[in-house]
């Protein structure tokens, strides 16, 4: 499998092979499915909490007489069905996500990056090397590219800060470090973008971690 390689300036400069153990798999969408699931999951704060009727101030002394009024019996003003009363089934703190297993988050990862390279949407810039911030330069890039109306995950090594000060403003575009890369960027970009062709090369240790 082999990605189109371009400069910064937008120049087609021949293909970048792709290791075929990372971008040639068969891919599994029901394994991407299910850590995607778990990765969004594990994302949820899990804070939501509403008090109960033993939780609200209030609650002893009987509010009225039991018979004679002509209101409804109510043994507490912190019932459920009273105003300021106590939420009836409330939420409370919890931990939505898990564990996602080492195997299946690996498998799912081959699995995004194939996918997205059978689409032929692996783009490899050669020399993305940008001396200060400038994001003019990374959008006339997209631009060349004419992916720039789209979303795109651009990957990025881990001094390359001025290309994520460069890019971090454009629209549609998500800027990750090759360390960070997860199943949830991949497939929510229609294209993955590495800055370098070492980056290629680096997925490897990624996928083994």
């Amino acid at each position: 499998m082999k990605a189109k390689k371009y400069t910064l300036n937008g120049e087609e400069k021949g293909f970048c092979e792709l290791p075929a153990e990372i971008f040639e798999v068969e891919v599994n969408n029901d394994l991407i499915h299910s850590v995607v699931k778990g990765y969004l999951a594990n994302q949820r704060q899990g804070t939501a909490k509403a008090k109960g009727r033993s939780e609200v101030s209030g609650g002893g002394k009987k509010p009225y007489k039991q018979k004679g009024t002509g209101r409804a019996r109510a043994g507490s003003n912190t019932s459920p069905i009273w105003v300021r009363g106590g939420k009836a089934f409330g939420p409370n703190p919890r931990e939505y996500g898990g564990t996602i297993p080492k195997k299946m988050r690996r498998a799912a990862l081959c699995s995004a990056l194939s996918d997205r390279a059978n689409n032929g949407s692996i783009v490899v810039v050669e020399g993305m090397e940008i001396e200060k911030p400038q994001t003019k330069v990374v959008g006339e890039l997209f631009s060349k590219l004419d992916i720039s109306n789209k979303r795109n995950l651009l990957l990025i090594g881990e001094d390359d800060q001025n290309i994520y000060l460069s890019g971090r403003n454009l629209k549609n575009v998500n800027i990750k470090h090759v360390n960070d890369i997860n199943v949830y960027d991949i497939m929510q970009s229609e294209n993955v973008i590495f800055s370098a062709e070492n980056l290629v090369e680096k997925v490897k240790e990624v996928v083994k971690k």
